[in-house]
């Protein structure tokens, strides 16, 4: 089966979005996003959503998959991957090769792998029956069904806890469907540690100076609460707790660095179990997109022609 995906991946900071446009605009294709927090309207900055970065040499990319829901409505895997199949659906009945960028490597998983989940509608009686489980009670329970769960961020709110187990046991009594062939050409950006420090530091800088703060103002002023907010992490959770009076500039920032510094480590981490578990990712060492540009050359177009 012929390439009918590429992907570009890497940590935070890494270029990869920047990568990817510029090859959407040689090969005339069309960007889908796999970041966990830009499909949220209205958190920009905090998530870098450079929109700028979609306009190479004047030419706009078109880019799917980001300000899709306010950021008060909970958005989930499941609702991630039916989105995006029917977008790469639609990209491709154009003749038109999609590129899938992003750093959310249970986004990335869920397309690459075809993970096989369905809408599964709320069960008042399990929920009556876990709402009397205590937490530790709830984790053995969702573990007993799905002891491979990649998403283990599930395992930390309640709500959320109790929503995964009902989907799970909803999956084990009936038929999955199926999902599209996905045949992707994956390429992963990769910087030396030090300099890759060295982005993450300036990016963070850049965007602080750009607004950032005034971002995390506005959107708890439009009634996002500072609960919410704490949920996505980062710079929502450190700049929120700043401007709750709770942490000072410097200590956000020594903070909030050290975190996206942390977080980085985490996504090359993920990254390296893909490939174990047999995902061929080629490497780009400073987002050099000749490597892989030559490898395009060889195993799609060559292909197309």
């Amino acid at each position: 089966m012929k390439v009918n995906l590429i992907v570009i991946l890497g940590p935070t900071a890494s270029g990869k979005t920047t990568l990817a446009a510029q090859l959407a605009k040689e090969l005339g294709s069309e960007i889908i996003s796999a970041d966990s927090r830009q499909v949220y309207r209205g958190m920009d900055l905090g998530t870098g959503k450079d929109l700028s970065d979609y306009c190479v040499d004047g030419v706009a990319i078109p880019c799917h998959l980001i300000d899709m829901v306010d950021p008060d409505v909970d958005f989930s895997v499941f609702d991630y991957q039916q989105r995006f199949f029917r977008c790469f659906a639609e990209i491709s009945s154009r003749g038109v090769l999609p590129i899938l960028v992003g750093g959310t490597g249970l986004y990335l998983e869920s397309v690459l792998q075809g993970y096989r989940m369905c809408a599964v509608s709320e069960n008042p009686p399990l929920r009556n029956e876990l709402a009397q489980e205590p937490m530790e009670s709830l984790v053995r329970r969702f573990l007993a069904i799905r002891p491979g769960a990649h998403n283990r961020s599930d395992l930390l709110d309640r709500s959320r806890l109790i929503r995964a187990i009902e989907i799970a046991e909803h999956s084990r009594h009936h038929l999955l469907p199926a999902v599209p062939r996905i045949e992707a050409l994956i390429a992963g950006v990769r910087w030396e540690r030090s300099l890759l420090r060295e982005r993450i530091t300036g990016r963070l800088r850049q965007r602080l100076a750009a607004g950032m703060i005034e971002e995390v103002r506005a959107l708890h002023a439009k009634g996002i609460s500072w609960e919410r907010l704490h949920y996505f992490g980062l710079e929502y959770r450190y700049i929120g707790l700043y401007l709750q009076g709770n942490l000072d500039y410097q200590t956000m920032f020594q903070t909030l660095n050290t975190k996206i510094h942390q977080f980085a480590k985490r996504q090359e981490t993920w990254f390296r179990r893909m490939e174990r578990n047999g995902t061929i990712i080629h490497w780009l060492d400073g987002a050099d997109p000749i490597p892989f540009r030559k490898i395009i050359d060889d195993k799609v177009l060559k292909t197309d022609s």
